[in-house]
């Protein structure tokens, strides 16, 4: 066994998973923080519905496609000269969280719009002709409505940061991607690229559960 992984360091694996959940935890919150409220915006100000504004919805709608449209690869590159402002770096964990945030946002608000979308209209109308406001219909009928949904596009949105968090490895962004690119594929140590594969595609599988078990129990709700 130990022939198969003599160029493993188990020590620097441990760490560069650690890496890894850092970023994909702390890009996760935030884009959470800022992709909710812009899918909620991007649904309200929609054609038909309850903050109806044509030109703000095609302007949040251009801005998320724009930046869904950049390659990830290339909007690390693009992001180098902001994330440096922004944390100091361009290395490590701490400079791959603003480009995976920036990259995750868009994508994330637009699985919430659709999520959204999906609520009954009836539920809409119920409680307007209750007399809830715009905020009363958002926080106690949209959200909760949508709530598997959400979370199933949060369970996605992770899995994309995984992905994301490896591709980071391209300019040093630290984890397993940028393990996987140092040793596996600069000095073609086989074995440590499959480790890390490994690793990433068990750790995908773990979030894919988690955010299944999860649908599964607001569903039931």
């Amino acid at each position: 066994m130990n022939e198969l992984f003599v160029n493993i360091d188990w020590a620097e694996i441990w760490t560069a998973t650690l890496d890894t959940l850092a970023m994909l935890g702390g890009s996760l919150l935030f884009t959470i923080m800022l992709g909710l409220p812009l899918g909620v915006l991007l649904f309200l100000t929609a054609r038909r519905q309850l903050l109806e504004q044509p030109a703000v919805f095609s302007v949040l709608s251009f801005v998320a496609n724009v930046v869904r449209s950049v390659p990830f690869v290339i909007l690390i590159i693009l992001m180098i000269p902001v994330t440096v402002l922004i944390t100091g770096t361009s290395l490590g964990v701490a400079g791959a969280i603003p480009t995976l945030v920036v990259g995750a946002t868009p994508f994330f608000a637009r699985l919430v719009e659709t999520a959204l979308r999906e609520v009954d209209r009836g539920i809409i109308e119920a409680t307007q002709a209750m007399g809830a406001s715009t905020r009363q219909i958002v926080l106690h009928a949209l959200l909760p409505e949508a709530l598997p949904g959400i979370v199933a596009a949060i369970t996605v949105t992770a899995i994309t940061l995984v992905s994301y968090t490896a591709m980071s490895g391209v300019i040093g962004g630290g984890g397993l991607g940028d393990l996987a690119i140092r040793y596996g594929y600069q000095r073609y140590q086989t074995d440590v690229m499959v480790v890390t594969v490994v690793l990433l595609v068990v750790l995908v599988q773990g979030l894919q559960m988690l955010g299944d078990r999860m649908v599964a129990h607001f569903s039931r709700k």
